[in-house]
């Protein structure tokens, strides 16, 4: 006895990459509309838009040069057929970088340029953290002095207000890293020997916000543990180090040195321009980019509090962050040539605005539904048509394309669509010249309060019969009513 049977095939599992998310509609119309305030803020200052592509030559990227096979650490890279090694880029600064260099010649220094794009980390996911996010950049090349570092600081501060984040929910941080620099010289850590230790310090005061002061001084002495018992062993300083240091993140040290004297003369400006503390503060204890920058530093900071997935209550915290960073360049040409940036972290800045009710939630109206009721050819280019004269007049509209022989199919389409107007013309319709126009937002509301089918069919809801050449007159004059609508009850 034989026995046969046929093996059903593997089906494909769908799977989203760990690390990468799905963005929604309503996810990418609010980046949108946000990019575009963002945008319009770094126009008005003159900056003009460059795009540089998602992949670069490895070697490019900096820090991330390949070692043995095939570089992996931190970023997603491919050999092209030339054996060359391309990365996805991890900022939008290392590529500005190539960029100016290849175009030296060609461009215009200052070079004040903007870019919104993603940017990849080949690096361990987790809450809130992902593979792939959208940093958005402004940059200017070619200005040596810290004027131009004291007007990205304004622009972020004007950056802020454009999206609706009030004055004393906000704060510009400003520091310098020669400051920095100066400070541990000064307890006797210069020095490529020390570097191991100088970053443990700076990583040190960067907890400053976190662990304040006290949490600060564990961590430059032996050490501190949290509270679940995990110990962070800290930077063994002698305790007439750890005063110093102590005294400069809180502002009672005193140091003089170039960077003071850059602090000075930003602060100036922002009193000049009438940006008081309130918007831009010099603070010391700002730390970034610690193997990066080489002058002023700055972040953006949001001071409202969230609550964490622990369930704490914390400050927000950084939504972006920038300084300037003289020696990019000069990896490429060989001689100096000075620039400062700050990158938005897109996707943590609308976070920010979803716990402020500020994200722009530009109003998008679902199309209205021009009905099949007919499959004929006449009749399909006559709905079509109609659809034209609707969209030529401005109005989102689509004519159904599903299986036109199941009406209630269509209606059940356009409730699930969230569409405002169905438009329905059938043969008899059509050979007198009306079209039966059908208010759904208001369809909605009404059956409600209408329990009774008879009550519902005598009173024919929301619906109306018009002339073709009214159709756009009604249509939009729905519309608005239902816009009104929505205005009353947003004010309500």
């Amino acid at each position: 006895m034989t026995t046969s049977w046929t093996k059903k095939p593997n089906k494909l599992k769908a799977r989203l990459p760990r690390g990468f998310v799905d963005r929604s509609a309503d996810d990418i119309r609010a980046t949108d509309d946000m990019i575009s305030k963002i945008q319009a803020v770094y126009e008005q200052y003159g900056f003009d838009p460059v795009e540089t592509p998602a992949f670069e030559y490895t070697d490019c990227l900096g820090k991330f040069l390949p070692d043995t096979d095939r570089p992996n650490a931190g970023v997603f890279s491919v050999q092209d057929e030339d054996e060359q090694w391309m990365s996805l880029r991890y900022d939008l600064t290392a590529p500005l970088a190539r960029h100016v260099s290849e175009n030296i010649n060609g461009i215009q220094l200052p070079y004040r340029t903007y870019r919104a794009g993603w940017v990849f980390r080949n690096e361990k996911p987790g809450p809130g953290r992902f593979r792939q996010f959208m940093q958005f950049d402004a940059d200017t090349v070619g200005a040596p002095g810290v004027q131009a570092d004291a007007e990205m600081c304004m622009m972020m501060a004007d950056t802020m207000e454009a999206l609706g984040i009030p004055r004393g929910q906000y704060v510009i941080r400003v520091n310098n890293r020669k400051v920095l620099d100066g400070v541990l010289e000064s307890i006797g850590l210069g020095g490529e020997e020390n570097d191991g230790r100088r970053l443990t310090v700076l990583r040190a005061i960067d907890k400053l916000d976190k662990f304040g002061i006290d949490g600060v001084r564990l961590l430059l002495g032996e050490g501190r543990k949290d509270e679940s018992g995990d110990f962070t062993k800290g930077a063994a300083l002698e305790a007439s180090a750890i005063d110093t240091i102590a005294d400069f993140v809180s502002g009672t040290g005193s140091l003089e040195n170039d960077g003071v004297t850059e602090l000075n003369t930003m602060a100036a400006m922002f009193n000049a321009c009438g940006y008081a503390d309130d918007r831009i503060k010099i603070d010391p204890s700002v730390v970034r980019g610690l193997e990066y920058y080489t002058g002023p530093v700055y972040e953006a900071e949001l001071l409202f509090d969230v609550t964490n997935e622990k369930g704490e209550v914390v400050q927000f915290g950084s939504v972006g962050g920038g300084g300037r960073y003289d020696g990019l360049v000069k990896r490429f040409i060989g001689r100096d040539v000075p620039a400062t940036g700050f990158s938005i972290g897109v996707s943590r800045l609308m976070t920010a605005l979803k716990n402020l009710g500020k994200l722009g939630t530009s109003e998008v109206v679902a199309p209205v539904l021009m009905t099949v009721m007919d499959g004929d050819v006449d009749a399909l280019g006559q709905y079509q048509k109609m659809v034209q004269e609707l969209r030529g007049a401005g109005i989102r509209a689509e004519m159904y394309q599903g299986n036109w022989k199941k009406f209630g199919n269509q209606l059940k389409y356009a409730d699930r669509r969230n569409c405002p107007v169905a438009i329905i013309q059938g043969s008899d319709e059509r050979e007198a010249g009306d079209l039966q126009v059908k208010d759904l937002i208001e369809g909605k509301r009404l059956s409600e309060e209408i329990t009774d089918n008879i009550t519902w069919r005598e009173s024919r809801p929301a619906q109306i019969t018009i002339k073709e050449a009214d159709l756009v007159e009604t249509v939009r004059g729905i519309l608005d009513g239902q816009a009104d609508d929505r205005r009353r009850q947003n004010e309500g």
